[in-house]
């Protein structure tokens, strides 16, 4: 089990406790609560999620199988995932140790800005072109080697200004080096070195790619640039979602979000996987994920969208909450790395005014 499974199950284990001592499920807390009418129990997903964990191995060993995650089954049952690269995959189960197994055909998932471009929103507020600094956030940008990415959000460690993305957005592939600039908009919407440079390279999660016997975890993709608020703001567009809460929340089964990126602005869909193990192509070779969010609505995202910032869409003080960083998907599902994780790697915040 790795280091994050153990720590997923020391706070479920925390959360089943609070469930028998505190009054409500407003005071529990539990990192993976369900927000659903119908909800499986901490219990149920605990077991799932252990489940899932200890089958991971064999189902990715079977030809075809792409991933693997916790969801929710038409009952509200908790249910293990199985992703697949194409119909008909043999040898799955239908259960495993009493937990019901789902299969869903998503087929290969790739880092959105290596996989083949798809048609771009048609949209009065061009992304992709140089905006007037302060540039917002989820617009086009990247390294100078790169296409283009997303600017996902502004961050600070309390005393300097970062621009959050993808590795492979300002790094590369762990190809560049450190002080290398980042423009907006990226190479291919036009971008220059250094006329459109916002900020250099500072630091970035290394990617460690499937070798011929060894396949290790990854839990982020991603990198921050340093910048300023004179070159970088921290709301995106006019037709955006605006700007993220500086606080964080977790994702739920069932969570409505919500991003805006550098291809298709403006898009909503629900997470309909936790916990999930997923590989990623790159076109540098193939990478394994783990404790990944997975989103429902093939449309949430397409190439370029790499680096988008993933919120939450809801009402109040819950609205606007960061969740994920956007960064790989298929024709039918968008995968991030849950936020915590990634300004935990750089010790960042998310910035707002």
């Amino acid at each position: 089990m790795n280091r994050w499974g153990r720590w997923s199950r020391i706070i479920f284990m925390g959360a089943l406790l609070a469930e028998l001592l505190l009054p409500s499920p407003s005071a529990i807390g539990a990192r993976w609560s369900a927000r659903l009418s119908q909800r499986p129990t901490y219990t149920a997903l605990y077991a799932a999620m252990t489940t899932q964990d200890f089958y991971t191995p064999d189902l990715l060993a079977i030809d075809g199988v792409v991933g693997t995650a916790v969801g929710v089954g038409a009952d509200g049952a908790a249910v293990v995932l199985v992703y697949t690269a194409r119909p008909g995959v043999l040898g799955l189960p239908l259960m495993l140790d009493g937990t019901p197994v789902r299969t869903e055909v998503t087929g290969e998932f790739w880092a959105l800005g290596d996989g083949p471009r798809a048609k771009e929103a048609d949209n009065p507020v061009n992304r992709k072109g140089r905006f007037p600094r302060p540039v917002p956030i989820g617009v086009s940008g990247g390294q100078a080697d790169v296409t283009a990415g997303t600017i996902g959000a502004r961050v600070s460690d309390g005393k300097r200004t970062f621009a959050l993305s993808n590795n492979h957005v300002f790094a590369n592939r762990n190809n560049a080096k450190r002080g290398d600039d980042i423009l907006q908009p990226g190479r291919v919407d036009g971008g220059t070195d250094p006329a459109n440079s916002i900020g250099t390279l500072h630091d970035f999660e290394p990617l460690r790619f499937c070798g011929v016997l060894t396949c290790p975890n990854n839990q982020v993709d991603a990198a921050i640039a340093l910048t300023s608020s004179d070159n970088l703001g921290t709301s995106t567009p006019d037709d955006g979602y605006g700007e993220p809460q500086t606080k964080t929340t977790a994702a739920t089964l069932g969570q409505a979000v919500q991003k805006y990126g550098r291809t298709t602005g403006l898009t909503t869909g629900l997470v309909s996987g936790i916990n999930a193990t997923i590989t990623v192509n790159y076109n540098t070779g193939t990478a394994r994920f783990v404790d990944q969010i997975l989103i429902s609505d093939g449309r949430f995202s397409q190439g370029g969208d790499s680096g988008s910032l993933v919120v939450t869409q809801s009402s109040g003080g819950d609205d606007r909450r960061p969740v994920g960083l956007l960064f790989a998907g298929s024709n039918t599902h968008t995968i991030a790395n849950p936020i915590d994780l990634v300004l935990d790697r750089f010790s960042v915040k998310i910035d707002g005014s």
